[in-house]
């Protein structure tokens, strides 16, 4: 009996990381042509026919515009630089934000790796949901790797709000 709770006990364990990283990935509701889960943090929608949401959309090509240099195509990581697409998944988003926003240097014995912080990149910051929701997408399986085929119309709102940020 001892050994059939311990087991229950270590299965259970090993679920609840895929629990939460599926509460992170579930949509809750959508305002404006964008989706987010029950704790208000911005993720993808993906429709039956792979129809994308454009913050998705929006999402892969400024990736692929600002970071991909490093972090290589796709988000799928490169000889000196980490798979984003992993780590929007495994990351806290405020975590995500702040580490694009202020960069992150960690060095040690085993490793030494430097992001610049990217907070007066408007062409970053004024897309960061958007980035994050495709290496969600991404990472989670969601969407495959290269440029979405299809994507849902851009709202005036989001218009609005990238004109506005760009100035």
């Amino acid at each position: 009996m001892n050994h059939s709770v311990r087991l229950l006990a270590s299965i259970l364990a090993l679920c609840l990381p895929v629990a939460a990283i599926a509460d992170n990935l579930a949509v809750a509701y959508s305002e404006d042509g964008r989706y987010y889960t029950e704790d208000d943090i911005p993720t993808f929608n993906v429709a039956e026919d792979g129809t994308v949401d454009w913050m998705t959309f929006s999402g892969f090509r400024r990736y692929h515009a600002e970071c991909h240099v490093c972090h290589g195509p796709d988000g799928e990581g490169s000889t000196y630089a980490p798979a984003l697409k992993n780590s929007a998944l495994e990351m806290d988003y405020y975590d995500f934000v702040d580490i694009v926003t202020n960069g992150r240097q960690v060095v040690n014995a085993a490793e030494n790796s430097v992001m610049p912080g990217f907070g007066d990149n408007p062409n970053v910051m004024c897309f960061l949901d958007d980035i994050y929701v495709y290496l969600k997408a991404h990472g989670s399986g969601a969407i495959p790797r290269g440029r979405p085929p299809k994507k849902e119309a851009k709202s005036d709102v989001i218009r609005e709000d990238e004109d506005a940020c760009m100035g």
